[in-house]
């Protein structure tokens, strides 16, 4: 994948999620709707489920899981920024809001299983926010990405595609 594919992917599909209050919920939900360009006037996906906006449980997975297929298709790392919900579907995007920090991730996995959790943060997720243990989180829909196996791979440690054709990664 070449330098420009990357930043298009990145803005397209949401991709590098670290953007902690860089773009407002409602410019990310019309850069992810429009595939990166800016649709003036565009509104925040209306018609995707939203989870109430009272605080809900969230926990975190980590090395346990590391190597292994989410429910959408990625193979799960340490870098991964993504979130486990049981009802919305891959790739609809989540702002996350914790003791200040918000980071707007998407869905890659199915999941908390853990009695009265509503959310399960990935390692790369739960560390963005300072969250170490099971926390009370603030939640809204933003947008929606298309899915793929790198979703939630931050950009800096995409593969290129010279190094996927090897075999090896490389930074993007």
């Amino acid at each position: 994948m070449n330098r420009t594919l990357a930043k298009r992917t990145l803005l397209a599909g949401a991709t590098a999620l670290l953007c902690v209050g860089a773009m407002s919920p409602a410019a990310l939900a019309a850069t992810a709707a429009t595939g990166g360009e800016s649709a003036p006037g565009a509104s925040p996906a209306g018609t995707l489920p939203n989870p109430s906006a009272k605080a809900q449980i969230a926990t975190w997975f980590g090395p346990g899981f590391y190597g292994q297929k989410t429910a959408c298709g990625q193979t799960m790392s340490p870098v991964i920024v993504g979130v486990a919900s049981r009802t919305l579907p891959c790739g609809t995007l989540v702002l996350v809001n914790y003791k200040g920090h918000q980071l707007t991730v998407p869905v890659i996995d199915r999941g908390p299983y853990a009695h009265g959790a509503t959310w399960d943060l990935t390692w790369g997720a739960a560390s963005a926010l300072t969250i170490n243990e099971t926390v009370r989180v603030k939640t809204k829909v933003v947008g929606q990405a298309p899915n793929s196996p790198l979703l939630g791979v931050p950009a800096e440690v995409k593969p290129t595609a010279e190094a996927v054709a090897s075999g090896g990664t490389s930074p993007a």
